[in-house]
């Protein structure tokens, strides 16, 4: 099974990225959700995600520094940040971090966010 976890605090826009996810377009693939940085370590160690779609701004904390603790903690996890925060020292920001991919809220398409998904499954 290939395990994707949601760090979103925005419960709309999470629930859209679980439509994209549920869609029927993957098979074998398991989605968690969590809606803060504490929820999000919790469902790391107990979920073990191969990949986390994760947002910068979270009610308890930085989705960076976030993105940097799960690194070190499981290096092999795919980290793409999904934000609306758009400038280049966001990107500069999330790269030293340990993300793996960037995508901006406001122009990452439905197909976009599946091909990512689509090319993380075909890494496994």
């Amino acid at each position: 099974m290939f395990r994707i976890l949601l760090v979103e605090d925005n419960l709309s826009y999470r629930e859209s990225l679980r439509d994209i996810m549920d869609g029927g377009k993957f098979s074998g693939v398991i989605v968690e959700e969590a809606g803060d940085a504490k929820g999000a370590m919790e469902k790391v160690d107990s979920f073990c995600p191969d990949l986390i779609f994760m947002d910068i701004g979270l009610p308890d904390g930085s989705g960076l520094e976030l993105t940097n603790r799960i690194k070190i903690k499981c290096p092999p996890v795919c980290v793409a940040i999904l934000t609306s925060l758009d400038g280049p020292e966001y990107h500069e920001a999330a790269v030293r971090y340990g993300a793996n991919h960037f995508l901006t809220k406001g122009n990452a398409t439905r197909e976009e966010i599946q091909n990512l998904v689509k090319s993380s499954l075909s890494e496994q």
